[in-house]
């Protein structure tokens, strides 16, 4: 007994250590710390990106965007645009980056029109690299692109030169997941074609896309069956809309038309919601294979460049890390004997 009078009662349960408990401080600690994700939008102008991302994350990221001419966008060069964001749901914080590419595929030519976002993927994979080779490696930022949603016209016949250069590109650096825009202006069928034909060249072509992982065994058969249909919903078709319509004495977010109206938010008429779980269910995922393979491989070959072996340069690293910290120490010490000596007064000595 304590000497308050208080009882502290710790578990005395036969065959029961306690470590099944673990799973709830990670929680604890990584809800405490927040999250970060950083998720990327291509496409041509014109395809509902900037709706479609207000739309899923229910927030404004572009109040007030300038729009170009078609004189201006004959030159136009592609520029990077990130947008941050926190969001709070139920105690959990996201810091949510967005970048977009206003610009990609507007100019006449556009062979070289995504060598812009190359370099911005890169950019993110050395300041990532530099910050965890630096001495303070508790806080760094993670800015690197998780995924990137490609936005693909519903009114071609498929991919366009562009689409498959883009992709084959990219596809070694980051998550790419397609997405087929303004679906309400296909019908069931047109969709239902257009998505094979997608998926057709997309293998046609050597194309990596990001892979939904399988459903464990131990999984519970409602979560399998969701796997099994976002993984037939791939390349996604959706609409996005932020005017809110009342239909039946319901608002809900969605189009209006003379014939009817697209809800954005039924399964029956687009893969919004399927986009939306397939991006919240497996952001974990997504940081993963982008921290175990996209970086991993940025990394090696960034490496490789020094001339040294990777084994040889994380060794020179520790070698560089160790002395910086005694030089530290030693500094630290000079300081601390300097200001002992102007401390001490002249009849001490």
């Amino acid at each position: 007994m304590s000497q308050s009078g208080e009882k502290v009662k710790f578990s005395d349960s036969a065959g029961y250590v306690g470590f099944a408990n673990l799973p709830n401080q990670v929680h604890r600690k990584s809800v405490k710390k927040g999250f970060e994700f950083t998720l990327m939008v291509v496409g041509e102008s014109g395809l509902g990106k900037s709706t479609l991302i207000n739309s899923l994350f229910l927030t404004d990221l572009y109040p007030e965007r300038y729009i170009p001419g078609a004189a201006e966008k004959i030159e136009r060069t592609v520029q990077i645009e990130a947008s941050t964001v926190e969001i709070e749901e139920r105690g959990v914080k996201l810091r949510l980056t967005v970048v977009d590419t206003p610009g990609y595929g507007d100019a006449i030519n556009s062979q070289d029109c995504f060598k812009t976002i190359i370099h911005y993927i890169d950019n993110q994979f050395e300041r990532y690299l530099h910050d965890e080779s630096g001495l303070n490696r508790r806080h760094i930022i993670d800015n690197r692109v998780h995924c990137c949603f490609y936005f693909i016209s519903p009114f071609g016949h498929g991919l366009k030169p562009l689409d498959v250069e883009f992709m084959k590109a990219l596809h070694g650096k980051v998550n790419i997941v397609p997405v087929i825009a303004k679906a309400d202006t296909l019908t069931l069928k047109e969709r239902e074609r257009l998505k094979r034909r997608v998926l057709d060249e997309i293998s046609e072509h050597g194309i990596r896309i990001y892979q939904l992982p399988d459903a464990d065994s131990d999984e519970d058969e409602e979560f399998k069956e969701q796997t099994r249909v976002l993984k037939a919903s791939i390349p996604f078709a959706v609409i996005g809309s932020n005017q809110l319509i009342e239909v039946k004495g319901k608002k809900i977010r969605g189009r209006l038309y003379p014939w009817g109206v697209v809800e954005v938010e039924n399964p029956e008429h687009n893969d919004f919601l399927k986009l939306r779980t397939m991006l919240v269910t497996h952001m974990q995922d997504l940081q993963e294979v982008t921290q175990d393979l996209h970086y991993e491989s940025f990394r090696s070959e960034r490496l490789k460049r020094t001339g040294k072996p990777v084994e040889e340069e994380v060794v020179d690293k520790d070698r560089i890390l160790q002395q910086k910290e005694a030089e530290l120490r030693r500094m630290q010490e000079m300081i601390a004997q300097m200001q002992a000596q102007m401390r001490m007064k002249p009849g001490d000595e």
